[in-house]
């Protein structure tokens, strides 16, 4: 199963960590990377959209 973890500052300057475990919602959010940042979250690395922080992690 695939987990894809988001990091993001909130504006009052705290880190807050989303962890993404739905099929659905792990698809819908794979929409926002061009192909490049696809293969690198398929890799295990990290990719960064503005300031958010995505990972995708597989078990």
């Amino acid at each position: 199963m695939s987990v894809l973890i988001r990091k993001f500052k909130l504006p009052t300057g705290m880190m807050k960590e989303e962890r993404i475990d739905e099929p659905d919602r792990i698809e819908r959010y794979m929409q926002f990377f061009d192909r490049e940042g696809k293969a690198k979250l398929e890799a295990g690395q990290k990719v960064f959209i503005d300031k958010d922080e995505w990972q995708l992690l597989e078990d």
